[in-house]
């Protein structure tokens, strides 16, 4: 026989998934149930070798249930690996332990891929390997495609995301990796839970998306004959929140961004938003600094990190840089006094392809991102940045063309964004309705108007600060992943 060298499956007169089938309607036959109802477990097999020299001296009687990864027959013995979520351990089938009926059908039925519940009492075997000695033991779940022997798609990396199960299963990083973007989670709950936030649940579906520039997703409700649009950010309804005096919120959100996918970008992704009343965008700094040193420290990190090949060392100090002094330091522009077409002439000169007449804040915004952006590796908040591209922050205290907005870059990325919210319904209005000049002209990521939202700014809205973590992108720095689809799940894929 051939063996296939991508599923390991062998290739012959009957394909392994023939004989599986056989083996299913075998069991049938026999009135052996080949997927049970449920499993009574008495132990992880963690909690096994966590007590390992108790239990081996008691001969603790157990019942553990998991995935056999490994079956190595012996005569009249049969040894197999069962794996749970917590760990793997060693299962051991004697005949003269079970019986000759029942251990005749471990050797028949039981194979690598099957879920399997044992009862039996744990001991060491002569080469001091922990063990469980099988007293009796029901098939759960029987596999009809056998375990990879080790996981073929790590030299194809679109079918591990495709066959995530697969890649969760045998791939141990992979599993750490989840695990730890959860701890991350939930440190930045139980730390706002402690600070009094409520966490709150805003709408997927919007009449009217907004609270960034992006491109929508757009459906159709069929009971109220109108089109909707999956969120784009759940900002503006936090900040409905705020209006009603629920002083501090936020919200782990599932958003959704008709736009490219590259190693940092998702068109669906998860953020927290984050809103409290009464602070400005210099709170939130010191706000959202700790939040991220507290995910790392949930996923199990030293302050000094690495994601890809940058040295990373979240212990220092965490500059505040205003945007106009870093283009300054690294283009020797000061674009608060640099005129509009000058600013696009510079553009052009550095590769930067911009539509005739671009306006003053996206210039700075594209030359900020080529020039400088890449540069900010280790923790830097920048702030200030040009009303423009800020319609839903206040305006700057001193200066009337910027904004009290700011972003942190970790690793040359931007990981949060932030800022003093705009409360004023009249100037809201008025950004608003700025924003709709560009989507006549063809922006398709240009803000909507939202008479509603102003509305309800119009019924007083105190001050308040914000601020958005890309969950995702954060989970990447804190874990080593240099591709978002690392740390989503199932990631979406062309079929």
């Amino acid at each position: 026989m051939i063996e296939n060298p991508e599923t390991g499956e062998e290739k012959g007169v009957q394909s392994e998934y023939e004989i599986r089938l056989g083996k299913r309607a075998e069991m049938l036959k026999k009135g052996i149930n080949p997927y049970a109802f449920k499993f009574t477990r008495s132990h992880k097999t963690s909690e096994i070798k966590e007590n390992e020299t108790d239990f081996v001296a008691k001969e603790q009687a157990v019942e553990i249930c998991g995935k056999v990864y490994s079956v190595r027959a012996h005569g009249g013995s049969i040894f197999a690996d069962l794996a749970d979520f917590s760990g793997k351990l060693q299962i051991y089938a004697k005949s003269d332990e079970l019986g000759e009926e029942k251990f005749k059908i471990f050797e028949e039925f039981v194979g690598t891929g099957d879920f399997l519940g044992v009862k039996g009492k744990v001991f060491k075997t002569k080469k001091g390997e922990l063990s469980v000695l099988i007293s009796d033991f029901e098939i759960l779940s029987k596999a009809l495609r056998p375990t990879p022997a080790s996981w073929y798609g790590l030299s194809h990396t679109e079918k591990r995301f495709r066959e995530r199960y697969l890649d969760i299963l045998l791939n141990e990083d992979v599993k750490t990796r989840f695990k730890k973007r959860a701890q991350i989670m939930d440190a930045i709950r139980d730390t706002l839970r402690r600070g009094d936030f409520l966490e709150i649940e805003t709408p997927v579906l919007h009449p009217i998306y907004g609270g960034a520039n992006a491109r929508p997703f757009k459906t159709y409700y069929e009971s109220l004959k109108q089109d909707f649009y999956l969120r784009i950010s759940n900002e503006l309804y936090l900040k409905r929140a705020i209006v009603g005096n629920l002083e501090k919120v936020f919200e782990f959100s599932r958003d959704f961004r008709n736009e490219g996918i590259d190693a940092t970008h998702n068109p669906e992704f998860t953020m927290i938003e984050i809103y409290e009343a009464y602070k400005d965008y210099n709170d939130f700094l010191e706000l959202t600094k700790e939040l991220i040193l507290k995910a790392n420290a949930a996923a199990g990190n030293s302050e000094k990190i690495l994601w890809g090949e940058k040295q990373i060392d979240l212990g220092g100090q965490w500059p505040k840089k205003k945007l106009n002094d870093l283009l300054k330091e690294k283009t020797g522009l000061d674009v608060l006094n640099f005129p509009e077409i000058e600013l696009q002439k510079y553009a052009e000169s550095i590769g930067l392809k911009m539509p005739p007449k671009t306006n003053w804040g996206v210039l700075v915004d594209k030359i900020f991102t080529a020039k400088v952006e890449p540069t900010l590796i280790n923790p830097t908040f920048v702030i200030d940045y040009p009303v423009e591209i800020s319609p839903l922050a206040k305006r700057h205290r001193n200066e009337e063309k910027l904004t009290e907005r700011f972003e942190l870059y970790i690793g040359g990325k931007e990981i949060a964004n932030g800022f003093s919210e705009l409360t004023d319904p009249v100037e809201q209005r008025a950004r608003f309705e700025e924003e709709q000049k560009h989507r006549t002209k063809g922006d398709l990521e240009a803000h909507p108007l939202d008479e509603d939202f102003i509305l309800a700014q119009e019924y007083g809205m105190p001050p308040t600060a914000g601020v958005g973590i890309g969950i995702d992108r954060l989970a990447m720095l804190l874990t080593n992943a240099v591709n978002i689809r690392e740390v989503i799940m199932f990631p979406q894929l062309k079929s």
